[in-house]
């Protein structure tokens, strides 16, 4: 068995040996190889530009669309985002300039009311110190009709003791003319 194994290996090798090897490389087959080489090359491009291209385009293009509708929404929000922010801004100004005002009012009511106050205790005061300056008057005039008095009746009796005595006239009138000055 050993012995057809080998011969039948021999048949083989012989038979390799003689073929004319690799069917590409084969000079007699090329004609026929590259007419098959164009008409696929031909099919695959005829399947790519009519059918998978233009799908490929298609989604490129839909792409191309979102992308500029997400752009021009985004400019859109954008644009919308800085109108609200200079309404906040505004509004936020008004809010400090009406705050200002109020604080100006209240301010300038508050002052009106203090010089008001001011003006009634003034009137006030000044009323007291006319009440106290007649009341000093009236005191003053009293101590001095009272010292006047006091000075005659001394007087008169100062005389007495003495032993002298004088007309009430003439002590009235020599006090009247000591206290004058």
């Amino acid at each position: 068995m050993a012995t057809e194994t080998h011969e039948a290996a021999g048949h083989a090798a012989d038979a390799a040996a003689a073929a004319p090897g690799m069917p590409q490389l084969d000079f007699s087959t090329w004609g026929n190889q590259i007419f098959w080489l164009i008409v696929t090359l031909v099919v695959i491009y005829l399947v790519l530009s009519r059918v998978a291209l233009p799908r490929v385009g298609s989604v490129l293009a839909d792409r191309a669309g979102a992308i500029a509708n997400d752009i021009a929404a985004a400019e859109d929000l954008k644009q919308k985002a800085k109108e609200a922010e200079a309404a906040y801004d505004k509004a936020l100004a008004d809010a400090r300039t009406e705050a200002a005002n109020i604080v100006a009012a209240t301010k300038a009511e508050i002052q009106a009311d203090l010089a008001e106050a001011t003006v009634r205790a003034d009137a006030e005061i000044s009323a007291k110190v006319a009440e106290g300056e007649k009341a000093i008057a009236e005191i003053r005039a009293g101590a001095l009709e009272a010292a006047e008095t006091v000075a005659k009746d001394t007087a008169a009796e100062i005389v007495a003791a003495f032993g002298f005595t004088a007309a009430p006239d003439a002590i009235d009138s020599a006090v009247t003319e000591k206290l004058k000055g």
